[in-house]
């Protein structure tokens, strides 16, 4: 009985140990709102299963099951940094962000968030699919090099032009970085987490991709619908307005 109340002399924390936690804390909370509705978010719950179980061998002084769980924690570790390099990345690149700098990097003038929004609306009218990135802080270099360079001021004619049904760029992606179209016809990741509107297509889901491992802002024109969609952040609203659109936007274009 002894050798148990010893075992658990560590739970009796002084000040120091009191702040130390309370740090841990908000590093941990911060780190759950970076990998909510992720990949990562299935595997922390597992391995916080498997932290308990280490801690009731502790206790309990099962030699043989710390072991192992150490052995497991030490090799599983390198696993998952490279299983989940993506969303590490994300992840890294939002808490690099400012804030405060966002607010002040707005557009000088709103006529690039307006030919957007125009080339979007047509397009919806026209029942023409369409799926157009807007870069923000975290760099698209490596997703714009799977297209063909485009190099042109944002203008409705040209998004227009590039996402007539049988053109060789139709089916890719558009990137718009600082309202310059950088490439179209890019190749955006598909999100690999279930999406349950069964009306979302290969659009949509590549939006969803992009959006979860970088902070674009991804919209998408429905070639069976018409709807427009808007993914950011990992989340996709779906049937979005002109003037949703163009509130969304606003603000958006041109930044880079």
């Amino acid at each position: 009985m002894s050798r148990v109340w010893d075992q658990l002399q560590f739970l009796r924390p002084g000040w120091g140990d009191l702040i130390e936690i309370l740090i841990v804390a908000v590093l941990f909370y911060r780190l759950l709102l970076l990998i909510q509705r992720t990949r990562a978010m299935q595997m922390l719950l597992g391995a916080l299963l498997l932290v308990g179980v280490y801690f009731v061998a502790l206790i309990l002084d099962f030699t043989l099951i710390r072991y192992l769980l150490e052995a497991f924690f030490q090799y599983g570790a390198i696993a998952a940094l490279v299983v989940f390099q993506p969303e590490l990345r994300s992840g890294l690149a939002r808490l690099g962000q400012s804030q405060f700098m966002g607010y002040l990097r707005r557009i000088e003038e709103s006529q690039e968030a307006e030919e957007l929004v125009e080339a979007i609306t047509e397009l919806s009218r026209l029942k023409r699919g369409a799926i157009v990135a807007i870069q923000r802080e975290v760099g698209l270099e490596e997703y714009a090099e799977t297209g063909s360079p485009v190099g042109a001021p944002v203008s409705a004619e040209i998004l227009k032009t590039i996402f007539t049904p049988y053109t060789p760029l139709h089916d890719g992606a558009v990137i718009i970085n600082g309202g310059n179209i950088v490439t179209a016809g890019a190749i955006l990741p598909l999100t690999q987490l279930p999406v349950r509107d069964k009306s979302l297509g290969t659009r949509h889901r590549a939006a969803l991709g992009l959006s979860e491992e970088t902070d674009a802002v991804v919209v998408v024109v429905s070639e069976e619908t018409s709807r427009i969609s808007v993914a950011q952040g990992g989340r996709i609203e779906v049937g979005v307005d002109e003037a949703r659109l163009r509130e969304i936007l606003t603000g958006v274009v041109g930044m880079g």
